[in-house]
């Protein structure tokens, strides 16, 4: 029977592992975690590489652990940082927390014999006595072995504080503690955890004489070697308030094909063979984007539930063809309304108002002179028409989904008129 190890191997989830742990995984399930410092009020798509570790991990019948880093987050971790991160007051970690939590619960089962569960260490290492940490974890590790983990050793020229040094401790704490407390043999991280993680593992082994383990994944780039998550710059957020469902899902949909089958693997729970037939049918025509378009609606259906992203599919297709607007509901409009301008305009001043005041009113057109100039020229379309007549008057048969009116200069410029 293939093993968790074997499966994220064929999806290419697999940098590094410890040596033990192909045998352990043999044996039985395993409970394993994965830590999360709070660093924002939200998580962002370079995240989701680990949750779907733990994901795989219990659909393996393991027992996954959310540890999120009430305790650590205030030390700060240098791993593949340049200079130390910014201390967080311990309110404003509290509340990332608790807003993280949430999100990390939408891709995990909190039910049935394996269920999730969801740690802080602020609950153990807050209370925590420096001297007593000392003793139990500081006098298992020489300063020789920790100066050879490369997220010290690519500080040493420009400098690393001694909290930022003691992090890599702090860590191996919180595996130990998930050992003695959980009896978790399994840590997951990115690959540039790899030096924390087996801290973790040497730190029980050397207080328990026991065995324990470590995976770590691949940090992902582009196909453009850029840093994977971003977009024109900025973060992807898993909170439709920093990173809306419709753009969330525009950045799926418009990932590289060079990218696709790697994120079709990642990031859904599609069988190797269907992601086959998916870059198969791709090939024969690029155009459709076939392969994006369900690896968009898949995330995003995850992310933000299946009806926002039902709604968000038809809103792009309203914007890129392929859906009549007679067709679309409010909620379409309402994610529109989140991307495009809109003007809200009371239902008696829109019914008779004249198209040239309305191109003006959505900012479309400069002035009335513009208007009348890009009416002539056929640059002005209303739901989708085509519009010549500068005299023409907006009537209740332009409503649509009962309180929309959709304005567009050329191909690409839309604006939306909302009635109240």
């Amino acid at each position: 029977m293939p093993t968790l190890l074997d499966a994220l191997t064929a999806r290419g989830f697999v940098h590094d592992a410890t040596p033990g742990l192909a045998g352990r995984l043999t044996q039985g399930p395993i409970t394993g975690y994965v830590g999360f410092d709070p660093t924002a009020d939200s998580l962002h798509v370079g995240n989701l590489v680990p949750v779907m570790g733990l994901a795989w991990l219990q659909r393996f019948g393991g027992t996954p652990i959310i540890l999120v880093g009430g305790g650590t987050g205030l030390v700060g971790d240098p791993s593949g940082k340049r200079a130390e991160r910014p201390m967080l007051a311990v309110e404003q970690i509290d509340h990332n927390v608790r807003r993280i939590r949430g999100q990390l619960e939408q891709f995990l089962s909190f039910q049935g014999a394996n269920a999730a569960r969801l740690r802080d260490n602020a609950d153990w290492l807050r209370p925590l006595r420096l001297l007593d940490f000392l003793r139990d974890v500081g006098k298992h590790f020489t300063l020789n072995y920790m100066l050879q983990k490369d997220a010290v050793k690519s500080r040493m020229e420009t400098g690393i504080s001694y909290t930022e040094l003691s992090y890599m401790l702090v860590q191996a704490y919180d595996f130990w503690h998930l050992w003695k407390t959980e009896h978790c043999e399994l840590q997951m991280g990115g690959s540039d955890q790899w030096g924390n993680i087996t801290a973790g593992t040497e730190l029980i082994g050397r207080r328990e004489s026991a065995s324990a383990h470590g995976l770590v994944f691949p940090l992902l780039t582009n196909a453009a070697g850029g840093k994977f998550g971003k977009s024109e710059g900025d973060n992807v957020w898993l909170d439709p308030a920093k990173t809306s469902p419709y753009r969330f899902y525009q950045f799926w949909l418009n990932s590289d094909d060079r990218d696709v089958e790697r994120l079709l693997r990642f990031f859904t729970f599609l069988e190797l063979e269907e992601i086959a037939a998916l870059l198969s049918a791709q090939a024969g025509d690029p155009g459709k984007r076939v392969a994006q378009r369900r690896l968009a609606q898949d995330l995003t259906a995850r992310v933000h539930g299946a009806a926002t992203a039902e709604s968000v599919v038809r809103a792009s297709g309203l914007l890129f063809g392929g859906l009549a607007l007679a067709e679309a509901g409010p909620e379409v409009f309402e994610v529109l309304a989140t991307e495009v301008p809109t003007v809200t305009l009371p239902r008696t001043e829109v019914i008779g108002l004249g198209i040239v005041d309305a191109l003006v009113r959505v900012e479309l057109a400069a002035s009335r002179g513009e208007a009348r100039r890009g009416l002539a020229q056929k640059g002005f379309s209303l739901n989708g028409q085509p519009l010549t007549d500068p005299d023409r008057l907006l009537g209740a048969a332009d409503i649509l989904a009962g309180g929309y009116l959709m304005l567009q200069k050329g191909k690409r410029n839309y604006a939306l008129i909302k009635l109240s």
